[in-house]
């Protein structure tokens, strides 16, 4: 076999183990070690001791290193410690219930309520498990309480859960910037108003699907809904802190004050700030919050030192040029290899999570962008809306799983993915929209940095 055609084979293998529900980290640092040691390979060593000395050992420990001095990694414990701190402190629940008296007038008001209190912590904690996690034991109780139809309540919770990876701070966006080598400021601002359009076409899908159907989300009793100045109270003392603080980092970042992982230092301690005000700081939540914080964040940096080994074992074989060779030898247009790519990338969510198909196949379309002529920052918001599907797709939607896993026997997996197929289709929706206007990636960060040049 070829260099070219042990790279294919090496990238076919990887997929097979994973399906077969292999560790994605211990399988990328496997199979980099085991294929860079082919690779690299220039004789039988003549001891024990040369048996190590391949170079491959030696880009294993220079991509470890890389991963614990990268800055902008830096960010990743900083916003998970925020989210855990908030998630433990008691202030979704308040949120929640809040938002919801404030729709109440709304058609689907715990749905609408459910979506925006989704899109304000996914946005503090960026970790989609935790979200759908939390809304399952929250919300749908109280939806289901109200006569909401399971698939319709699932549906929401589910597709609500996944807006923190695509709105800012975003902890996907983080990995992206570090993986493309571009500016996270950038990202960030661009990501801004992809994301509020996405919670927005949820909002209206809602409020249009409760209008034509009214059945699927029956009205709360007026004796429900308490007074208004109640209502503005419930707001002042639960939305409009978190909001302050989510605000005041991301301004923070978007306005040249901080740095990501500056913001995101920020940020925790506005965390423990806002636990100690509502009186649920102790010792055992920060303590399980630091703990909960150290284990995803050791994943994702072992994720990183695989996903980098596993690549350049990969272009090294001469793999990259191989699906480049072919892509080009295609000759599309921009927009038909804009297709192709954001088509691959979908079918790999049947399968595999944001973080897999992001550290290991993005990596291989990046080279290609000049190419096409495309802005790497158009193509990561497609990449990033694309992402939401991963979650959302049978199979393998992981948000329904989480889901599942809270609410045991109260629904059926079927009933639940049944729920989110109406929110697949906005995204998908979402990415034509933004295909067709450009301006909504890339006008914001044009605005505050200026054009982007490549």
């Amino acid at each position: 076999m070829t260099d070219p055609q042990v790279a294919i084979l090496m990238l076919c293998l990887f997929i097979v183990l994973v399906l077969l529900g292999f560790p994605i980290a211990f399988t990328l640092i496997a199979m980099g070690v085991a294929f860079g040691y082919y690779a690299y390979y220039t004789g039988a060593p003549d001891s024990i001791g040369d048996i190590f000395n391949n170079n491959i050992f030696y880009l294993l420990n220079q991509n470890t290193y890389s991963v614990m001095e990268n800055d902008i990694l830096v960010a990743i414990p900083l916003f998970l410690f925020m989210g855990y701190v908030v998630e433990r402190a008691n202030i979704v629940d308040k949120l929640f219930y809040s938002l919801y008296q404030a729709a109440s007038n709304l058609p689907g008001s715990l749905g609408i309520a459910a979506l925006l209190t989704c899109a304000v912590f996914s946005t503090a904690s960026g970790i989609v498990g935790a979200v759908v996690t939390l809304m399952g034991l929250l919300a749908y109780p109280a939806m289901n309480k109200a006569g909401y139809d399971k698939s319709f309540a699932s549906g929401i919770i589910c597709a609500g859960g996944t807006l923190g990876i695509l709105i800012p701070p975003s902890i996907m966006l983080i990995v992206y910037a570090a993986i493309a080598e571009l500016s996270p400021l950038r990202l960030y601002a661009a990501a801004v108003f992809p994301g509020l359009l996405l919670a927005g076409l949820y909002i209206v899908y809602v409020i249009i699907r409760v209008t034509i159907n009214p059945g699927l989300a029956p009205k709360p009793l007026k004796e429900d809904i308490p007074p208004r100045s109640t209502v503005y109270y419930n707001l002042l003392v639960s939305f409009v802190p978190l909001t302050v603080l989510i605000m005041l980092v991301l301004g923070s970042i978007l306005g040249g004050l901080a740095t990501p992982a500056e913001a995101a230092a920020m940020g925790a301690l506005g965390g423990l700030v806002l636990a100690g005000l509502y009186r649920s700081l102790n010792w055992t939540k920060v303590k399980e919050s630091v703990f909960l914080t150290a284990k995803a964040t050791a994943m994702v940096c072992w994720l990183f030192v695989g996903s980098w080994t596993f690549a350049s074992i990969f272009s090294y074989l001469g793999g990259h040029d191989v699906i480049e060779n072919w892509v080009v030898a295609m000759n599309l247009e921009p927009w038909q290899f804009l297709v192709l790519a954001q088509i691959i990338i979908f079918l790999l969510g049947w399968p595999l999570e944001w973080s897999e198909i992001l550290i290991i196949f993005v990596p291989i379309f990046l080279p290609m962008l000049e190419t096409f002529g495309v802005n790497p920052y158009f193509f990561a918001m497609l990449v990033a809306l694309n992402l939401q599907t991963s979650f959302l797709t049978p199979p393998m939607a992981m948000s329904a799983y989480y889901l599942k896993g809270v609410l045991k026997k109260q629904i059926e997996l079927m009933e639940i993915f049944k729920g989110l197929m109406p929110y697949l289709a906005i995204v998908i929706f979402c990415m034509v929209l933004m295909y067709q206007f450009p301006g909504i990636a890339l006008w914001f960060p044009d605005y505050l940095f200026g054009t982007w040049v490549p």
